[in-house]
């Protein structure tokens, strides 16, 4: 497995000096979604449902976090909402989650519990070995996965020798997990700290281990 390197810009560093990321990276099988995946995944909406209201959502530690980095790199967060939000708002709205593999969808559980944004990709698409995490340009091209052509500007944005491959709000379709993927890099963007860190950390070990048959499993956190 070709192991990827994370490194945090400046342009990062100097506005949110807080900012902590969970890189995971394993050898994975995917799959559709497990029917005890999406019954866990059911029962967590509905936890979440009945601890939170709308007005509530951007109260989370996590997504507050998340939302006050895109201010203060210029980004309307009510524009172009991070991940996590977007979940969270669909949850609280009352609609059905959608389901994609194991991969995802295990991302997807943790998304939703610990409040963080999460970025995952495929490691045999990603060009080179580093990801930068900086701050996206204007009319930097981007192609979020089911959005089309994204405005990224302000946004941070992890790259690879190609461009763009994951912000807050929308992975790329470049590097998107799929069936086949079979080398896995998680990237959990920490803005703030709700859960803690070695909570997410377990969990997502767990689970990758229980639904996606992780080994070599290699977890680092970087700030």
């Amino acid at each position: 497995m070709k192991k990827i390197n994370i490194i945090i810009s400046n342009d990062i560093r100097n506005v949110i000096p807080e900012f902590k990321v969970i890189k995971i990276q394993a050898q994975v099988r995917n799959a559709a979604t497990a029917e005890s995946l999406m019954s866990s995944l059911n029962d967590c909406a509905a936890q979440m449902k009945e601890k939170y209201s709308l007005p509530d959502i951007n109260k989370r530690i996590g997504i507050a976090a998340t939302r006050q980095a895109y201010k203060s790199l210029g980004k309307d967060p009510n524009r172009y909402r991070p991940s996590q939000e977007q979940l969270m708002r669909r949850i609280i709205n009352g609609k059905e989650l959608y389901f994609i593999s194991n991969v995802v969808d295990v991302f997807n559980y943790v998304s939703i519990l610990s409040g963080y944004s999460v970025g995952a990709f495929d490691v045999d698409k990603i060009s080179g070995d580093t990801l930068t995490l900086g701050v996206g340009l204007h009319d930097e091209p981007y192609e979020g996965i089911g959005r089309g052509t994204l405005n990224i500007e302000g946004m941070p944005v992890y790259r690879d020798l190609i461009g763009g491959v994951g912000t807050p709000t929308s992975d790329n379709e470049r590097t998107k997990i799929e069936i086949s993927t079979t080398s896995l890099i998680v990237c959990i963007n920490v803005y703030g700290e709700e859960m803690p860190i070695t909570e997410v950390i377990e969990l997502s070990s767990s689970l990758l281990k229980q639904y996606c048959d992780a080994e070599n499993i290699e977890i680092e956190v970087i700030m």
